[in-house]
């Protein structure tokens, strides 16, 4: 039996519009073949389970972070100013999510879970936010060493999913605080980056980076 696209793509439709209207706890697989028109043993033979639809929801939600922030990144600006702006599309991106979010935590943060974003079943995801963060050092005028070039952005994209642990805690009208969070961290962060130059910065930048590595590995997430 061949997989059939326009299915598919539908059962992930209703799932996402789903997990954002009612939550993803209160989603079910059964009214998501219900709603998407299916049955249910047909559901599952495109998805496994929720968790299953839940890395089609992180790939939405790159591509469009994609979409809005590359516009917005110029080159030459400093990274301050480009890392800013991608961090902000990101939360405008996810803010349909809102209520999704919180109840969703509870699973994805094990790192053991295939929700985590650390896990190997999210790497495509992962790949794609990390790459725009790759970008977004290419585009700026600012860069860190030569040996902690190409691991920057995996550090950056660790940064930015601490911003969206604080989004998705933040009760404040609009977010208002995790906006705030976006605009006191970047500072720090190009700050830091331009102090890594000098060799005992540079030391310490590259243990957390090494870390990064060891969480985003098969071998550290448990697997």
């Amino acid at each position: 039996m061949a997989r059939d696209t326009a299915t598919r793509e539908r059962l992930v439709e209703v799932a996402l519009r789903l997990f954002r209207e009612d939550g993803f706890q209160a989603t079910t697989m059964r009214r998501i073949a219900t709603e998407a028109g299916v049955s249910l043993g047909n559901a599952y033979y495109y998805f496994a389970g929720k968790d299953e639809l839940v890395h089609e929801l992180y790939l939405v939600v790159q591509r469009e972070h994609r979409t809005r922030a590359i516009p917005l990144l110029r080159d030459g600006a400093s990274l301050a100013d480009n890392l800013s702006a991608v961090l902000h599309a990101g939360l405008d991106v996810m803010h349909p999510y809102r209520s999704f979010g919180g109840t969703f935590l509870q699973s994805a943060l094990p790192l053991q879970s295939t929700s985590s974003p650390f896990s190997p079943e999210s790497s495509a995801a992962r790949d794609m936010a990390v790459d725009l963060m790759r970008l977004t050092l290419q585009k700026s005028k600012q860069r860190g060493p030569a040996s902690l070039e190409s691991r920057l952005p995996t550090l950056l994209w660790v940064a930015y999913l601490g911003v969206t642990l604080h989004w998705v805690t933040d009760g404040s009208d609009d977010q208002r605080r995790t906006r705030a969070l976006v605009d006191g961290l970047v500072p720090v962060i190009t700050k830091t980056i331009g102090l890594s130059r000098l060799p005992v910065a540079r030391g310490l930048l590259g243990d957390i980076v090494g870390l990064v590595d060891t969480m985003t590995s098969e071998k550290g997430s448990g697997r």
